[in-house]
Formats: structure tokens, C-alpha cells, sequence
């Protein structure tokens, strides 16, 4: 074991460096506790779902974002997080290192916590400048017909380079340092931007017409099914070459057994069955929905209000709506994988732009008084080249505010709809956390809310999630046969709903979901509902297998546990 290598007075020293505002506190004892214990059960075991954790794409190392004083904060107060932290560079003798990784590790450690640093997409370098200049056979990129080489990753290129990042990021003096800070921790997440330029089998045209390589294997003439197919089990040969060269270059036996490489997007596609075009943008095949769950050891896929769409939190098209696709997919990977670690990555599409940041220095309380309202202190300052960079000032361009509540409600539908392991909130790394922290802080209540209500608790672990079968998914085009007859279909009627038919911009008031326990007659439901654009009082929902009810449903979301012959009951 490496710890065997440290000596004694160093491991002395190392603890004794703590601050003493970063010795923890009871409350974060407790929690580490709580974390670890979710953090390690299986996605299916006996005890149900493990219980939800909070994290983050920003690793706090620009002054004034989350800096590591935020996050151990949280901890401190006894907050369910996952630690994040910023992928471990440079030289580890630095006091840029000992202040931010020492410091982290050392807290980490301190309470035994599973760990997770944000890394690049390692792969990327594969097709840099160093990659063209070499022979052919080495060239890990992809070669045109005409011979050129495109600097984008081949699934059919060679395997031996891909064991080369394992040399750049992972056998370096940083993460050896790393090691030896937290030598035994019982999880590490290696979480990847998985973003490198690549092949893609027609988004760029015709495959046939991208790859010589393909040519050269396949030739011409195939089908768009068997493309897909071949090009998924590309990436998933090279892929298992570069993870298990990452891993044996670990230099501590417990991180080589607990690492876990989790990729941002490495899941199915959403858009299954939006357009007749969904096809072009995925890898579906008849042997899977998607081959990450054969690639990865877990995925972060984004349940995102994009700001470079036209996508709403209260459309039909929406996250809410979307991501209902993810759930048979879900279950494909865990028969795949039975311990694929599924969280989720949430963005309200919100930049803190130049208009935000000038604001937060120039005036702090007045920033966070608009913030409080979900809009800007005067519209008619704000530069219209920046509503296009801003979900909050396209909900201003439609006459709507985007308070904090409303977020809250949002991101709580994702979280009772998927339950995942993580729901890990994404901004830019320079991301201010001052006019964004209000909105940050809901998806950090969401999840503790979950351990503080034993009735939460009971119903996320062992809940089924109820369908409705009076309606099906609205995107239903090309959908191949297998799955036309699967539940996707989850959003509850209400008195509310507008009538058919819808389209992806029909406004949907209120959006419900439930969760069933037992059996008849002794069944009861938890019942989740939330209004983006305003609150609403005396909405008729119903219940597949109960009936109507009639609820009052704010903006911030509302549960409700139901029964037969009983009145809702509020869960506060």
C-alpha cells in the first residue's frame, strides 16, 4: 500500500497543516457519513436507490467562483455533497498545490469522504500537433479519402496511442501528490468534459465520404444501422484502452480499485424521437440505445434549458419533457452495467455575462436583490447582443421572471423524475458565485430535503415512478420497433392542461409526477408538482391508479403524499 511509503512525522504534518476553520464540525461528521454510505451502495440493491448527492463543474480555482472556502462550507454545515475538485497539475510543491489541493485533500481525508476531480477530455490530445507530424499507422485521427488528415478522433484509427494520456495526466508528480494526500479514499470519480473533436457517422456527411479507413474496412454501401453499430464498437475498443492504461498509471492500490471514469453526455439521446433527423445525432443500433454504458463507468448527461435553443422549462419542449426519454434507457445500461454510476448535470442556461459581472463589483447588494427577483435591476441597461446569452433574459423577452423558486422547481422535477446518484450543477470556471449562489443553493436544499423527511427518504429508495398511460411521449418519429410500446410517458393530467394537439411550444402550466409504494389496496403515492410562470391554486391532478386530487402547486414545487380515502397531505 503507498501508505506504507510516507513517513510518519509527514502524514504528522499534513494533518496538523489544517486551518482550524477546516476542522470538522459534527454536522459534517454526520453527513461524511451519510455521503460515503450513498456514495458506496449499489444502484439496485436491497436498501433501493442510493440516496442523492450535490456537486459541481466548477472547481472554484478562479478567485470569487466556488472557491474550495464555499465548498467545505457546505460540508461543514452538514450539506450532502460530493467533493469536486480541479483535475492535479504542475508542480505539487507549489503553495498553489498546497493551497488548494493540499488543503482539500487534507479535509477530504480528514472525514474519509469519496472524492471527484472535473478533467478535461484526455483524449483530445490525441489528434494535436505532435499526432500529425508521426507516421500514418500512429495517427489516431481520421484520414479522408484524399489522404488528409482531420484533426478529429477515429473510431477506426489505431489503439496504441490512446494509452497515451495515461502518461500526461495521470503519471504525473500532481496526482502522485494526490495519492499520497488521500491515499485510501473509497470512491474517486474521474469526471471528463468528453468533448474531443470526432469522427461523427454522418453529421459531417456520408461516412464513406469522412474515413478512408472505413473504406478500407467496410466499404461502401452499408447501412445507416450497421454504421452506427460499427462506429459505437470503435469507441468502445479504444475507450477501454485508454481507461485501463489511466488506471494502472494510479500509483496507490485503492485508487486503482475505487477510480470510476464518468463522462459528461455519455448517456442516450434525449432528443430520441423529436424529428425525423434524432438519428443522425446517436449511436442507436440494434445491439443498444446508446454503447456508453459499454465505454464508461457512468455518465452525466445535461438536463439543461440551453440558451442556444429555443427550449423552455414550462414547453413541451423542455427538460422536463426530454429527459422522460432517459429512463428505459437507464435500465439498458444497468443490464449492461450493474453498477453504472447515473447522475445528472443541470444548467439553468444562464451566463454570468459582462453585464452580471461589471454589477457584482460595482454593486454587490443590488446584484443580489435582483437575483431574489430572477431579473435585472433595469432591463433597458442590459445589452441586447446578451439576451441570446441568457435564459433569464429570454424569459425577461417573453414577459416572465426567473426567480430562485422557480429553478428550485425545475430542477426538482428532474431529480424525483431520474433519482440519480449526483446532481452535479454546471458553470463556466470563471462563473462568479456571487449572482449565481441563490439559484445554486436550491439544488443543494433539493438534495438534503431527500434525508431530512424520513417519508422523502422512504419513497426516493423504493418509489415506482408511475407512467401515464393516457397519453404517450409527444415525440414519436422513427421510433424502431422494440421500443414503441415501452412507458416514456410520465408527466400527470391537470384540470390545466391546454388541449390537443400540442406542439413544442404549447405551454404546459403545471408539471406532476408520482412515485407509488405498496400494493392495492394498501398503495400510496407521493405526488410532485411545480408551476414555472406563476403560482396556481386549486389544480385537479390525476393519479394513475388513485383518481384526481386537488392541490395547491407554487412555483417552487410542492409534494404531496396521497391514499385512498384520505385528503392530500402536505409534505413541508
Amino acid at each position: 500500500m503507498l501508505t506504507r511509503t510516507i513517513p510518519l512525522l509527514a502524514i504528522v504534518s499534513l494533518v496538523s497543516a489544517a486551518p482550524a476553520q477546516d476542522r470538522p464540525t459534527d454536522a459534517a461528521r454526520r453527513a461524511a457519513a451519510e455521503i460515503r454510505r450513498e456514495a458506496l451502495l449499489p444502484p439496485n440493491g436491497p436498501e433501493g436507490r442510493p440516496l442523492p448527492l450535490v456537486s459541481h463543474w466548477n472547481v472554484g480555482t478562479v478567485p470569487g467562483s466556488f472557491e474550495p472556502d464555499h465548498q467545505i462550507g457546505l460540508i461543514q454545515n452538514g450539506s450532502h455533497v460530493l467533493p469536486w475538485m480541479s483535475w492535479p497539475d504542475g508542480d505539487p510543491d507549489s503553495e498553489r498545490f498546497a493551497e488548494y489541493h493540499g488543503r482539500l485533500l487534507r479535509y477530504f481525508a480528514e472525514l474519509k469522504l469519496p472524492i471527484s476531480f472535473r478533467g478535461t477530455q484526455w483524449e483530445a490530445m490525441l489528434v494535436g500537433r505532435e499526432y500529425r507530424q508521426g507516421p500514418e499507422s500512429q495517427w489516431p485521427g481520421v484520414i479522408a479519402p484524399d489522404g488528409k488528415r482531420v484533426p478529429r478522433l477515429s473510431p477506426f484509427g489505431p489503439t496504441e496511442p490512446w494509452k497515451d494520456p495515461a502518461g500526461e495526466y495521470v503519471d504525473t508528480p500532481a496526482m502522485k501528490r494526490a495519492q499520497e494526500l488521500y491515499p485510501e479514499p473509497p470512491l474517486v470519480l474521474f469526471v471528463s468534459n468528453n468533448e474531443a473533436p470526432d469522427l461523427r457517422w454522418a453529421k459531417h456527411g456520408p461516412l464513406e465520404e469522412q474515413s478512408r479507413r472505413y473504406v478500407e474496412r467496410f466499404g461502401a454501401g452499408r447501412s445507416d444501422e450497421f454504421k452506427r453499430r460499427v462506429v459505437g464498437e470503435g469507441w468502445i475498443e479504444r475507450y477501454r484502452v485508454m481507461f485501463d492504461a489511466m488506471r494502472a498509471a494510479l500509483a496507490a492500490d485503492q485508487w486503482k480499485r475505487n477510480v470510476r471514469f464518468v463522462g459528461y453526455g455519455a448517456f442516450g439521446p434525449s432528443h430520441f424521437g423529436r424529428w425525423d433527423g434524432w438519428k443522425v445525432y446517436s449511436l442507436i443500433s440494434d445491439k443498444w440505445t446508446d454503447p456508453s454504458w459499454h465505454v464508461w463507468d457512468g455518465g452525466s448527461p445535461s438536463y439543461y434549458t440551453h440558451n442556444w435553443n429555443e427550449n423552455r422549462d414550462h414547453w413541451v419542449f423542455s427538460t422536463q419533457v426530454e429527459s422522460m426519454n432517459w429512463l428505459f434507457m437507464l435500465e439498458e445500461a444497468w443490464q449492461a452495467n450493474p453498477n453504472f454510476w447515473f447522475e445528472m448535470s443541470t444548467w439553468d442556461g444562464n451566463e454570468v455575462n459582462r453585464w452580471m459581472q461589471g454589477l457584482a463589483v460595482e454593486d454587490p447588494e443590488k446584484l443580489a436583490a435582483a437575483s431574489a427577483r430572477g431579473l435585472p435591476p433595469d432591463a433597458r441597461d442590459v445589452d441586447p447582443k446578451l439576451v441570446a446569452k441568457s435564459k433569464t433574459l429570454q424569459y425577461l423577452v417573453d414577459g416572465q421572471t426567473y426567480p430562485p423558486e422557480r429553478a428550485a422547481g425545475w430542477v426538482q422535477f428532474g431529480l424525483w423524475l431520474l433519482r440519480p446518484r449526483v446532481v452535479r450543477e454546471f458553470r463556466g470556471h470563471a462563473t462568479p458565485l456571487a449572482p449565481v449562489k441563490p439559484y445554486w443553493l436550491e439544488t443543494v436544499k433539493a438534495v438534503d430535503r431527500v434525508y431530512t423527511s424520513e417519508l422523502l427518504s422512504e419513497f426516493w429508495r423504493h418509489g415506482h415512478l408511475v407512467p401515464n398511460p393516457s397519453r404517450e411521449h409527444p415525440w414519436q418519429t422513427d421510433i424502431p420497433e422494440k421500443y414503441r410500446d415501452i412507458p416514456r410517458w410520465y408527466l400527470l393530467d391537470t384540470s390545466l392542461d391546454p388541449p390537443a394537439p400540442w406542439t413544442e411550444k404549447t405551454t404546459l402550466p403545471v408539471f406532476s409526477l408520482a412515485l407509488v409504494q405498496g400494493e392495492k389496496p394498501n398503495r400510496r403515492w407521493l405526488l410532485y408538482a411545480h408551476s414555472p410562470l406563476e403560482e396556481r391554486s386549486a389544480v385537479t391532478i390525476d393519479i394513475p391508479g388513485h383518481g384526481e386530487v386537488t392541490i395547491d402547486v407554487p412555483r417552487a414545487g410542492v409534494f404531496y403524499t396521497v391514499e385512498k380515502s384520505h385528503r392530500p397531505v402536505r409534505i413541508e
